[in-house]
């Protein structure tokens, strides 16, 4: 493991930023270091189970080895890592996890994400959005990288749609907005964005944008997976198209297009 030779050494317990959302990086003083992708999937995975035992990791690492095997495959990729202070590690008896001086960008969304749980505002609307916006390790397909971006994802997704619930409860609908269509962009299937979005536009007293919103979703749920709204989205609307929908049932005539369909996207032929 080698650092950028343009770089300088930077002093004894300097800060190192390891980065796994979006790939792996390992940054000494904001300058890269070079890692060979067996030493990267160890420190990855110290990185998200701080405090495993050597058996643990040894098994995630090498799962299709022999437990004695994989046990010394760790102690190896261990020594080496000791011999290069770039990602310092701690082991604890039988427990491995990163130096404190490691600062790990997963971390940061874990945290962001509690401080929303607890109730509490991130800095500002811009951290807790960035927070995570890229995927943890993208092309890495070991299973413990599945189920942690996994999990990693739908922490996001929850804590977007928390910041912008309780915007909407405070009446910020534009910051609502945009945490809700952050969602929306990070899974475009999941009904709660989508929700969340209608509910904005009808506190602001947009109607026309809330029925297009519903629209826009109902057609990209039938599209994709041939299913409908569920029955709590379409009550949302039963306030603004119920005296449409009675008004329409009055006239005898069901096949008039009314402002609802014309907020359809297949009706617009978009």
């Amino acid at each position: 493991m080698a650092s950028d030779p343009s770089a300088p050494a930077g002093p004894t317990g300097e800060t190192v930023h390891l980065c796994l959302l979006g790939g792996f990086r390992l940054l000494r003083g904001g300058a890269p270091v070079i890692v060979p992708r067996g030493l990267q999937r160890v420190i990855a995975l110290i990185g998200l189970r701080p405090g495993a035992t050597r058996s643990n990791l040894a098994g995630l690492l090498w799962p299709d080895t022999s437990e004695e095997r994989a046990l010394s495959s760790l102690r190896t990729a261990l020594w080496r890592l000791r011999q290069d202070p770039c990602c310092p590690i701690r082991t604890d008896g039988d427990t491995v996890r990163l130096d404190p001086v490691v600062r790990l960008d997963v971390d940061d969304l874990v945290r962001t994400a509690a401080r929303v749980r607890e109730g509490e505002n991130p800095r500002t609307l811009a951290d807790a959005i960035d927070a995570g916006r890229h995927d943890l390790l993208p092309g890495w397909y070991d299973d413990w990288v599945l189920l942690e971006r996994e999990r990693l994802r739908q922490l996001r997704l929850h804590m977007l749609e928390q910041i912008a619930g309780n915007h909407l409860t405070a009446g910020r609908h534009g910051e609502a907005l945009q945490a809700a269509l952050e969602a929306m962009a990070a899974e475009p299937l999941r009904e709660t964005p989508h929700r969340l979005v209608v509910r904005i536009h009808l506190a602001e007293g947009n109607a026309f944008e809330a029925v297009h919103a519903f629209y826009v979703y109902r057609d990209l749920l039938l599209r994709e997976l041939r299913l409908e709204p569920s029955p709590a989205m379409s009550a949302l609307l039963d306030d603004t198209l119920g005296p449409i929908r009675r008004a329409t049932r009055a006239t005898g005539r069901p096949g008039a297009t009314t402002p609802a369909d014309a907020a359809s996207p297949a009706r617009r032929g978009t």
